[in-house]
């Protein structure tokens, strides 16, 4: 027996020739992370020479031999001799020795767990699987919900076939890997109970964008392999692991509900053990996970990732009658953590269209093609090279074609699907989760797809025009002067985290309010006022499980700048608080009825002005939660606090206590607070400013434009519009001067010194502490700022 069958806990890493990379990890994690608190379930593994003992008395080996050499030599066709070599297994029998093996390990099992006909999760794991560099996940099979001796000996059997699938045959070719080296071990594990429960996928690292401070985790009810399987829409969690050694933070960084339409689930009888039953409307809008299941997977996650010195992908069950979560598996992830750090490749749109459809952006590229509909894995072959993939969903099966599609597109699945894990290996672009794709792109209608627009990709209608630029972070300059990031969106932030820059000069909160909250922050705390029915109706639809309407603004605002934040830390975040004008707030959900009609609103009711208004300030409170709430709850200490469109000295004041009143007090926890220098007031009365603020961050546009008189949207006007103006550079200079003797920080956050390199050189020549622009003008600046620093000797 003990030559057959091996007990999780007496394997670890150093047995994957025989028992496999999934259960040399498993014994590997029971045997060394138990103690740290990380729970597995118990089980046994039969092994490499079970399985080649089975082979030997069924006389297999040489049979398989000649099947799998004439489909080399292009006598057979992969489906037929895959199917000739499974009709093998299936006609064999089990050795009686590996037999009773397997039934007395079975018994003893059940008495562990003090019952009979234990229930129990059987798995194959390959001798050549979970392997740093390569991805055998799915390529064999597994059986759920499996009971008694005899139906796990079935299992078994099937588990053995299973290395000859179609899949695993054709992927083991292309991966070099020779047939007969690789032999199958098979995990017997105790089923966690997550058919009444939830399961999922979490991922140590962004498996995206590659940034490796976060874990990604997607969660659904019931059973885990509609999650690896692609078959549902899950929940997505992103956790910020730095964090995570301290319990009195929260640093959890986005949360965002799944569809979650349907749940694997045992069956009381039937011809198979588990079945799909569809979930309610109450499980589809509820989350599966509460902020401390989040945070334990996490933490565990990131015990995981340091005992194997690598990013990790890892399957985890919560056993539905207990609470309990549990690991069930875990695996090197094969994707990012490949990726070379010396160059950076970006994607961008030069033309727009109309979008068809959206979903999970996978793999930050663009891809262009005609529309080919793929409703089954039985239809692959007619697939032809270079067309995008559209089908309801992907598995293991649909590989052969996956790497030959200019891009993929599905109704369903997560971040942590097959379709999304194997895009981002193949290095095609994919958006999943769609929920409708198959149904809006038919057949040869042309697309581009399109995943370098943030979390969320878009299908837009035709061919349209992008560019790919490769960027060399090799060997960049390093200046005295810090070079920043301009960052709108979350996403952004996350796309650019690899780039050379020292923080993050200017990060607007109007794409959060705009495009995630959706909503007026005062049609949020008085909807029940709200006069306009539409607006209500979507606000109501947007807030569906959000009680308290306020806080729904202040959590989605929290998480956004958080994760921007994240994407920089420690190095500083310059957040500046919202600066829309009238116009723009009445443009959002509810907002005309709490809005006046201004005849100039640039030089209206905006910035500073509104913050300390009794008909604003129970507004701005939520904006000071949601940052208080950031610093405190979690963590983000690096964030600064900016404040737009300041008249006077005086407002300054109003402004710096109506904050402190909302638990942003200049000072406390080591919070700074800037101020834009972008009215020439700021500028001339500078020594007052520099008195009751941390820093300055000079808005040139502004500044350009309020200096001379310019409006900077007048086409007949824009010869004259120009921030090299002497008058705009003398602002600057005496801004410089003014800040510096009081010991004050001044940046700039504006493409002037990326259009204008002499712009650049001045700017440094006078002493500027910061230059913060669009990303894709960093290394560009970087570059200009150290020239002129040569110059400045």
């Amino acid at each position: 027996m003990a030559d057959e069958v091996r007990w999780l806990e007496t394997v670890g890493s150093g047995d994957v020739e025989e028992v496999g990379g999934k259960n040399a990890s498993l014994g590997e994690m029971i045997g060394n992370l138990a103690e740290k608190g990380i729970r597995v379930p118990g089980g046994f593994a039969t092994t490499a020479t079970a399985y080649r003992s089975f082979l030997a008395a069924n006389e297999l080996d040489d049979r398989i031999a000649s099947i799998l050499g004439e489909l080399a030599d292009g006598k057979r066709e992969l489906a037929d001799a895959g199917k000739a070599v499974r009709d093998l297994f299936d006609r064999a029998e089990f050795p009686e020795s590996t037999a009773e093996a397997i039934r007395s390990a079975y018994a003893e099992l059940g008495e562990r767990y003090d019952t009979t006909d234990v229930d129990v999760a059987v798995r194959s794991s390959a001798t050549a699987e979970d392997l740093p560099d390569a991805s055998f996940a799915g390529q064999q099979d597994t059986y759920l919900n499996i009971t008694g001796a005899d139906a796990l000996l079935a299992a078994c059997k099937d588990c053995f076939a299973s290395l000859f699938t179609d899949r695993a045959i054709s992927y083991r070719v292309e991966q070099g890997f020779e047939h007969t080296d690789v032999a199958l071990s098979i995990g017997i594990q105790k089923m966690v109970r997550s058919d009444l429960g939830s399961a999922g996928v979490m991922f140590t690292i962004d498996s995206d964008t590659g940034f490796p401070d976060t874990a990604i985790i997607n969660a659904a009810w019931g059973l885990g392999e509609n999650v690896v399987g692609g078959e549902v829409t899950p929940d997505q969690y992103t956790v910020y692991k730095p964090f995570l050694e301290n319990d009195e933070l929260v640093p959890v960084l986005a949360k965002t509900v799944g569809a979650k339409e349907r749940k694997l689930v045992y069956t009381d009888d039937g011809p198979e053990p588990t079945t799909n039953e569809e979930t309610t409307a109450e499980e589809r809008r509820a989350f599966v996970l509460g902020d401390d299941e989040i945070l334990q997977l996490a933490r565990w996650g990131a015990v995981i990732e340091k005992h194997y010195e690598r990013p990790m992908d890892v399957e985890w069950a919560r056993d539905g009658r207990t609470g309990e979560l549990f690991v069930v598996q875990a695996r090197p992830e094969t994707v990012q953590s490949r990726a070379g750090a010396g160059t950076l490749s970006t994607f961008s749109l030069t033309e727009s269209g109309d979008v068809l459809v959206s979903g999970l952006a996978i793999g930050q590229a663009i891809a262009a093609g005609e529309v080919q509909v793929i409703a089954s894995a039985d239809d692959v072959d007619s697939f032809e090279d270079g067309k995008v993939l559209v089908t309801e969903m992907t598995d293991p099966d649909w590989v052969p074609i996956m790497r030959r599609a200019a891009g993929i597109v599905t109704d369903r699945g997560g971040r942590t699907s097959h379709a999304a894990i194997v895009s981002r290996e193949l290095g095609v672009p994919a958006i999943v989760g769609t929920g409708n794709a198959t149904e809006v792109l038919g057949d040869g209608r042309e697309v581009t797809i399109s995943c370098v627009e943030g979390d969320e990709g878009h299908v837009y209608e035709g061919l349209l025009a992008y560019e790919e630029q490769e960027l060399d972070l090799e060997s960049v300059p390093q200046p005295e002067t810090r070079v920043m990031m301009n960052i709108g969106s979350p996403a952004a932030a996350m796309q650019w985290w690899r780039l050379p820059a020292h923080g993050i000069g200017l990060a607007r909160m109007e794409y959060l309010v705009n495009n995630v909250i959706q909503a007026h922050p005062l049609a949020l705390l008085h909807l029940d006022e709200l006069e306009d029915a539409d607006a209500k109706a979507q606000i109501e639809e947007l807030t569906a499980g959000w009680e308290d309407k306020g806080e729904y603004f202040v959590d989605h605002l929290a998480r956004g700048i958080a994760t921007i934040a994240a994407s920089q830390y420690p190095e500083p975040v310059v957040v500046r608080l919202s600066d829309f004008k009238t116009n723009e707030y009445a443009g959002l959900l509810g907002g005309t009825q709490f809005e006046p009609d201004e005849e100039n609103p640039m030089l209206g009711w905006r910035g500073a002005s509104r913050y300390y208004s009794d008909d604003y300030r129970e507004a701005f409170a939520l904006e000071c939660r949601a940052l208080e709430r950031v610093r405190t709850v979690m963590g983000f200490t690096n964030v600064i606090v900016m404040v737009p469109f300041c008249r006077t000295p005086e407002e300054a004041d109003r402004v710096l206590e109506t904050m402190a009143g909302y638990g942003l007090e200049r000072g406390r926890d080591g919070l700074q607070v800037y101020v834009m220098a972008e009215i020439p007031s700021n500028v001339l009365q500078a020594d007052e400013f520099a008195d009751r603020f941390d820093g300055f961050s000079i808005g040139s546009n502004d500044l350009t434009q309020l200096t001379l008189g310019i409006g900077r949207d007048d086409d007949r006007l824009t010869h004259l519009f120009d921030e090299r103006s002497p008058a705009v550079k003398k602002m600057i200079t005496m801004l410089l001067e003014a800040a510096h003797a009081k010991d004050r920080y001044v940046g700039i956050c504006g493409q002037g010194p990326s259009d204008h390199p002499d712009l650049a050189e001045f700017l440094v020549s006078h002493g500027i502490d910061s230059m913060s622009l669009n990303p894709d003008s960093v290394l560009t600046v970087i570059e200009r700022v150290a020239e002129a620093e040569k110059k400045r000797g």
